[in-house]
């Protein structure tokens, strides 16, 4: 089964599909913040499919759409298919909206209380949507790369990502 593919840009049907959701299903609810509401601040084509960013007043995720790549699969509510992105591999929970179709997507923050306006908000999800497209630093350029070159991990820069993940005392992935 092959999923509707998008042969244009689906940001603007992402952010119309979840306006809706924001003014009927989440109306009201006790996870969504008020100060938020629903933008897809970034969206491209990448091998031949769509990635982006959503913002919603109850999560912030990453999001892909079928494009005419033929690597996305329609995946059911409950299963999962991952990818392989530039910054390293991600899990992505399936999904279905009426009017939007199958697509998938990666949870960065939910809910989203830790957001106080939706420039912080729109902020935060440019900001991981960049870091997930980059390739990480090579190893030479790490704080691991230091160490094992036996320099000192203390005094190369570390990420956040790589702060995050363990990277500073040799974890990570």
């Amino acid at each position: 089964m092959n999923p509707a593919c998008h042969t244009e840009n689906p940001r603007h049907l992402l952010a119309a599909t979840f306006t809706r959701i924001a003014a009927t299903r989440m109306a009201g609810l006790p996870v969504v913040n008020p100060a938020l509401a629903v933008a897809v601040p970034a969206m491209e084509a990448w091998q031949g499919e769509w990635v982006g960013v959503l913002v919603t007043p109850w999560a912030v995720n990453l999001a892909i759409l079928p494009g005419p790549g033929g690597r996305f699969r329609p995946i059911e509510v409950g299963g999962a298919q991952w990818w392989e992105l530039p910054s390293g591999r991600y899990e992505f929970l399936g999904n279905r909206e009426d009017g939007l179709g199958h697509y998938q997507s990666c949870s960065l923050l939910s809910p989203a209380f830790e957001l106080s306006t939706q420039a912080d908000a729109e902020d935060f999800a440019l900001t991981a949507f960049d870091a997930l497209l980059a390739a990480p630093p090579p190893a030479s350029a790490s704080a691991e790369g230091a160490r094992l070159g036996g320099g000192s991990a203390i005094s190369q820069p570390v990420s956040r990502r790589d702060f995050l993940r363990g990277g500073l005392f040799g974890g990570g992935r």
